[in-house]
């Protein structure tokens, strides 16, 4: 009996397991997967049912079983790779832009490894015990709320109404439709359709004042080209007083390690060179960025960087001026 007891349990959890990992599984082939009839099937999504879980039903040929939403949060089986993938993603929230959120990543990871695995609890204390953030100071942080707010607009496709503070401090509202939330370097940016400027904009959300929905929903318009491309657009040239176009002699995925993600936008041209698009507040700056490159470039433009290059080689030659080669 206490056998019988173990292997149906067993089994309980294996089923439990193939539910959640997929959208839909046949009856047939979870009889199949467990190696019971499809009656015992069904027998154990019942038992399932009454510890718990929302498991519903679908009929016919092409029927099958799939996990619903309950009422409450069910145990969740996860495979040793998603443990960690979790763990991990708790603790870069705990640690990154996002405020609000931080004390109940902290406590949700504490949780999650204090029931993993043996085998894993080391790989996860690790990770805690060894991870800290370096944050910039006066790094603005988005809080969790309103980032969230902003997700379900997005996906609700309903107008919202922005107080928003630009880069030189003016504010304005604006009335938008939300397209897409994208994540660069730290910083989240809103990609939506501004009805006052009848045009794709891109708003820093930790510069947005206030929101609210301003009632009813609209219907999608279609994007020129990429979200992230767009954002890419905004974020590299929008905030910068000078923009540079540099071709270089290197791969383009070289590059992008050298490079800011938030001020630099690389087009790939072959297998060793790329165009390289970069914003800074001064052209010094830019002449700067380049010469960390390593490799070799060419300015296209603008013509000032062009000194600034030229002048930043000639300090760095009076720099090293007679002292021996090594």
């Amino acid at each position: 009996m206490m056998l019988a007891m173990l292997e149906t349990s067993a089994r309980l959890l294996q089923l439990l397991a193939l539910c959640q990992a997929q959208r839909e599984c046949p009856g047939g082939d979870l009889a199949a997967r467990l190696e019971v009839d499809v009656r015992t099937v069904r027998r154990d999504v019942d038992r399932l049912r009454s510890l718990g879980y929302h498991v519903e039903a679908s009929a016919g040929t092409g029927g099958g079983y799939r996990m619903g939403r309950g009422t409450s949060m069910p145990p969740l089986l996860l495979a040793d790779d998603e443990t960690v993938a979790v763990a991990l993603g708790l603790l870069t929230s705990a640690l990154g832009a996002i405020s609000g959120i931080e004390e109940v990543s902290l406590r949700a990871f504490a949780k999650l490894g204090q029931i993993v695995p043996r085998r894993l609890h080391h790989r996860i204390e690790a990770l805690r015990r060894s991870t800290v953030a370096l944050t910039p100071v006066g790094e603005a942080t988005v809080d969790a709320e309103l980032l969230a707010a902003i997700a379900v607009a997005c996906h609700d496709d309903e107008r919202l109404r922005l107080r928003y503070r630009a880069h030189d401090g003016a504010e304005s509202d604006r009335s938008v439709e939300p397209h897409r939330l994208v994540c660069v370097a730290r910083r989240w940016y809103l990609l939506a359709w501004d009805e006052g400027r009848l045009d794709w904009r891109t708003f820093r959300l930790d510069r947005v004042l206030q929101q609210r929905r301003a009632g009813g929903r609209f219907v999608r318009r279609p994007l020129p080209r990429l979200a992230q491309a767009l954002v890419a657009d905004a974020v590299t040239s929008g905030p910068y007083r000078y923009t540079a176009k540099v071709r270089v002699h290197a791969a383009a995925a070289e590059v992008a390690d050298k490079m800011p993600a938030d001020a630099a936008r690389i087009e790939p041209d072959g297998p060793r060179a790329c165009t390289l698009h970069l914003g800074a507040r001064s052209v010094e700056r830019l002449a700067e960025h380049l010469c960390m490159l390593g490799v070799d470039f060419e300015v296209q433009e603008p013509p000032e960087l062009i000194a600034a290059v030229r002048a930043l080689g000639q300090r760095c030659a009076r720099a090293v001026k007679g002292r021996p080669r090594t």
